[in-house]
């Protein structure tokens, strides 16, 4: 009889806390709705077109320290020509 009180308690505990593992349906679309925003799934997102420009910008010393002063595209431009 002690044993099958026991049982019962410890069923009614994990009955209890299982509940507590599980979220609403109205809480995981908000969840996976925030995850979407947060990474722009669609909107196109991703690097920046003048990347590579970039790039040969920093390898250039004195590119890169002009561009620390009045901005990368001027730089670029000064050193490389019109941003096509």
């Amino acid at each position: 009889m002690r044993t099958l009180g026991l049982l019962t308690l410890l069923a009614l505990v994990a009955l209890g806390l299982g509940r507590r593992a599980f979220i609403s349906h109205r809480t995981s679309v908000e969840l996976v709705r925030r995850h979407k925003r947060s990474f722009a799934v669609g909107s196109g997102a991703g690097p920046p077109p003048n990347i590579a420009q970039r790039e040969v910008c920093e390898l250039n010393p004195d590119c890169d320290e002009l561009a620390d002063h009045i901005g990368f595209q001027e730089a670029y431009r000064r050193f490389y020509g019109p941003v096509v």
